[in-house]
């Protein structure tokens, strides 16, 4: 791992604590042997380390934020697991180390994606989505990647999507500066009609909240469900998400279907429950993709 951005998970400071808690989580020695840099997969300098029979997965942050973060994702996986029994990676705890914090979780053995994979996700995802509650959000907060997500439940979609995900991304897109005004107002303007737009009503159900395709890792065992910003929502944003940043084959739809029915009308709603999405990348990533954000507002305009 040398030269790689977590490198500094190798320093004596960080490397020793990590230890003393893995070894006290299996009851036996672990040592570091070996590192694979994996910040590529995550918003936080992250690493695979390993001794001869023990792998984990270690994100490290700093600050408050970064340990609220951490301890939102392990509520997260445990919510996965707990309510619905879906597979997800097996948390070892959070190890403060100063003003660091790590989160640290089993690696898991993964596969080359096969047809039958897509499948198995198609069948996890509309599982999961079997799961209903009472009302839209959730008891807690949550991050999406590494932006604040407000769960604060309210009893009808058509407010939630509009006053926890679609204003919330709008306000952050303007301060951000990278969005026009005028596509600001389009935004607002949408907002006015999501009645009309929304569908159909539907009973909450438990969302993963954040499942493109490189949150679910293909392993043996099933899918593993990464990286979770749970509440309790509209299962179509999953289904307009999960190809977000590439194409997902039939196979994955088509077994969704198989569990759970999926209203005509998902296909001219695809865009309007991504709008939020494009609104993020250009908060975060720039003004590039505000065409793509104008593309999917001239559908419902």
């Amino acid at each position: 791992m040398p030269g790689g951005h977590s490198e500094r998970l190798l320093r004596d400071e960080v490397r020793i604590p990590l230890e003393r808690h893995v070894s006290a989580f299996l009851g036996r020695t672990w040592r570091v042997l070996g590192a694979r840099d994996r910040s590529d997969a995550a918003s936080h300098p992250a690493a695979i380390l390993s001794d001869d029979t023990f792998s984990i997965f270690v994100k490290l942050g700093a600050g408050d934020l970064a340990r609220d973060q951490f301890h939102r994702e392990l509520a997260g996986l445990r919510t996965l697991t707990e309510r619905a029994g879906v597979l997800t990676p097996t948390g070892l705890g959070i190890v403060q180390v100063g003003d660091e914090a790590l989160l640290v979780l089993e690696a898991v053995e993964v596969v080359e994606r096969t047809p039958e994979h897509w499948r198995r996700m198609g069948r996890a995802l509309a599982h999961l989505h079997g799961v209903k509650g009472e009302r839209f959000g959730f008891e807690t907060h949550a991050y999406w990647g590494s932006l604040f997500q407000d769960n604060t439940p309210l009893a009808e979609w058509v407010d939630f999507f509009r006053e926890r995900r679609l204003m919330p991304r709008l306000r952050a897109a303007v301060a951000s500066g990278n969005l026009p005004l005028e596509v600001a107002a389009r935004v607002e303007r949408l907002g006015d009609r999501l009645p009309e737009l929304c569908g159909p009503p539907v009973m909450p159900a438990l969302l993963h909240g954040d499942a493109h395709q490189n949150n679910f890792l293909s392993t043996p065992a099933g899918p593993v469900l990464l990286d979770p910003a749970v509440y309790y929502g509209h299962p179509e944003l999953e289904l307009a998400y999960i190809d977000f940043f590439a194409p997902v084959p039939e196979e994955f739809f088509r077994s969704y279907r198989e569990l759970a029915p999926v209203d005509p009308g998902f296909a001219e709603r695809r865009e309007l429950w991504r709008i939020p999405a494009w609104l993020a990348m250009v908060e975060v990533d720039g003004a590039q993709h505000v065409d793509a954000l104008t593309k999917a507002l001239r559908a419902y305009e």
